[in-house]
């Protein structure tokens, strides 16, 4: 069974069959080296806007760029004097002052499956033509965050997709690579927009007790046995199960995911659609204790080609939905007191061509592209990087993919060049090797 297959499954199962990786001794050890602060619990909102979406529509516009540069769309200011974007957001245009905006990120590819693994790993991935393209080289960052920081509250899964990790295009590297699955994120596989939301495995299957439950386990344990006493690491498998078994009957994880306990006007805040109604179950769960929080928002790949949308189409179609659920989180948190240590941050993994195609679309770029940060407790108000007149090239200031990735873990207190994971041949790999905190976001 592949990580991937794995990933399918809810923390839960992984956790309860031990699904590979690290034992519960090398997790605790990992977090003691992490060094993580105690008294103060931040955590992480990531928007994965997967395909990638065009920085000339959101972040980036150009007003002042020939047509077939410009698009489809005008830009409005925001509340930040001198700060554009594209007119389809005008929530977060309102919003400027509490967001930085990361206008010259870069990696140079346009290949989906390379681009994808770089921005949520750090680390620059398999080619799409490639005979490994699937097989994720590095743990992404909220599986990182699950093996080095673990849940900010004891019984609560540390990572957690909603409302999938499907869609997109080559949507693949949310996983834990060598980690080993019991690190992939719990997945919700249920629309908290839809009538019939449900979460999977947060409750006892009909007919099975707690007691039921827990002469399975033991069942387990005494078959485990003779193994357990011939192999160190599996004495700590015990907690291990405990652990997930307090998970699986927890009323506190169950009523995490419940959005139903919301008020009307808290939930139409967001937006009464799958961006928004995925945004307020992370604002639920981070709240509750969940570290860090993935809202896969798809698809975004609009080159008009190949049964794509075009540029426009799905620009109105993905845009202001993405723009009401950021911002109505952004509200939230702020008025609960959470945006000074909750770091909300919204990218794809490229951008789009500054030139349109013959089918009015863009197509893939990966030459300059812009992503969201927003956080109380960093420097707001500000943009970061500049790209040429065209949205071409880096003008000033480039940014890799490992600064955005060590920007993450700075935020959560993770010295991510120091702190090592061995891989399948058991070398020591850095979560870090050469980025670096993006430093105008803590100056």
């Amino acid at each position: 069974m592949s990580d991937r297959d794995v990933s399918r499954r809810s923390f839960v199962q992984a956790g309860m069959l031990g699904a590979g990786g690290l034992g519960l001794n090398e997790l605790l050890k990992l977090r003691a080296q992490a060094s993580r602060p105690q008294d103060r619990k931040t955590s992480v909102i990531l928007f994965w806007l997967s395909g990638g979406p065009g920085h000339m529509e959101t972040w980036d516009p150009k007003p002042d760029a020939p047509s077939e540069v410009r698009g489809p769309f005008g830009a409005i200011p925001t509340n930040v004097a001198g700060v554009q974007f594209g007119e389809l957001m005008p929530e977060l245009s309102k919003r400027m002052d509490k967001l930085a905006i990361l206008r010259s990120v870069n990696h140079g590819s346009g290949d989906h499956t390379k681009s994808n693994h770089w921005m949520l790993t750090g680390f620059e991935g398999p080619a799409f033509n490639a005979p490994d393209f699937r097989e994720q080289r590095r743990p992404s960052m909220g599986s990182a965050v699950a093996a080095v920081a673990g849940a900010n509250q004891p019984g609560m899964p540390a990572y957690v997709g909603v409302p999938h990790l499907r869609g997109g295009t080559d949507n693949f590297f949310h996983y834990s690579a060598y980690l080993g699955g019991g690190l992939n994120p719990f997945v919700v596989n249920s629309d908290p927009a839809s009538e019939n939301y449900a979460v999977r495995n947060v409750s006892l299957a009909a007919g099975l007790t707690g007691d039921r439950l827990g002469d399975r386990i033991g069942l387990l344990n005494s078959m485990d046995k003779l193994k357990r006493d011939h192999e160190s690491k599996m004495k700590d498998l015990d907690q291990h199960h405990q652990k997930a078994f307090e998970l699986l009957t927890s009323s506190r994880v169950r009523e995490a995911f419940d959005i139903n306990a919301e008020k009307t006007a808290t939930r139409q805040s967001y937006g009464m659609h799958t961006f928004g109604q995925s945004a307020l179950v992370a604002r639920r769960l981070i709240e509750r204790g969940v570290t860090f929080v993935t809202v896969n928002c798809v698809p975004w790949d609009h080159h008009g080609s190949s049964n794509r949308y075009q540029t426009e189409e799905g620009s109105n179609l993905l845009i202001p939905p993405l723009d009401t659920a950021i911002s109505g989180l952004m509200d939230d948190l702020e008025n609960r007191g959470l945006y000074e240590d909750t770091m909300v941050i919204a990218m794809g993994e490229f951008g789009r061509t500054p030139r349109m195609n013959k089918y009015a679309g863009r197509d893939h770029w990966g030459r300059t592209f812009s992503v969201l940060v927003g956080c109380g407790g960093m420097n707001m108000g500000q943009v970061i990087g500049r790209s040429n007149s065209h949205g071409a090239d880096v003008a000033s200031r480039p940014i890799s993919p490992e600064d955005v990735t060590a920007t993450v873990y700075h935020h959560l207190g993770i010295d991510g060049e120091n702190t090592t994971f061995d891989d399948l041949l058991g070398r020591p790999i850095p979560l870090i090797a050469e980025g670096k905190p993006i430093r105008e976001l803590f100056a």
